[in-house]
């Protein structure tokens, strides 16, 4: 008798242990999900709403195409007027990415075609990487501001040069292959170069 109350005590605990480690793990998952219902439910920090509110209402960034001008301090403006004090001035130009070192009254070959210009238009020059004079030399990073100085330049002439003829050939073939080429150019001629440093 003793022994069939051990065992069916041992048989009620053991049942009772099953339905609790059975039991538990709907009750952490019942509470997660409580948990979680209330952490979505609870509402937002007021310093993160104001600060979103403020961002929203704040004005936006200046664009990347905005030109950033910056103003000249007194000593840049000081050696200007020397530099517009002492002529004749030169200047190293920049036109469609070629360099050319002139001065006033120069003939300037470009290497190329113009386009968009005929024979007496009036060019004035905005890229310019150095201008100087005997003493003084101003340069540019990369190009010096175009309100500092003034250069036009007049076109001249629009020519193109003889036509061009080259045979070419590959090694161990007769055949033969003629190339023509005609490079056009256009003359311009330097104008008055001046130093805007306000003493007009």
């Amino acid at each position: 008798m003793l022994a069939r109350s051990f065992t069916r005590l041992a048989q009620t605990a053991a049942a009772t242990c099953t339905r609790a480690t059975t039991a538990t793990p709907t009750i952490a998952r019942s509470a997660i999900l409580a948990q979680s219902r209330f952490l979505s439910s609870t509402p937002k920090p007021a310093a993160l709403e104001t600060a979103a509110s403020s961002a929203s209402t704040s004005t936006p960034p200046p664009s990347a195409d905005a030109p950033v001008v910056t103003p000249a301090d007194p000593s840049t403006l000081q050696l200007l007027t020397r530099l517009a004090l002492q002529p004749p001035h030169y200047i190293t130009i920049q036109i469609n990415g070629f360099p050319f070192l002139v001065t006033s009254g120069d003939t300037v070959r470009l290497p190329f075609l113009l386009k968009d210009v005929n024979v007496g238009d009036s060019l004035r020059i905005t890229h310019a990487s150095v201008l100087g004079s005997r003493e003084f030399t101003m340069k540019g990073n990369p190009y010096i501001d175009e309100k500092f100085f003034e250069c036009k330049a007049r076109v001249v002439e629009v020519t193109s040069e003889p036509m061009r003829y080259k045979l070419k050939k590959k090694q161990r073939t007769r055949r033969t292959k003629t190339v023509k080429s005609k490079h056009r150019y256009t003359v311009l001629r330097i104008g008055d170069i001046k130093v805007n440093a306000g003493l007009e």
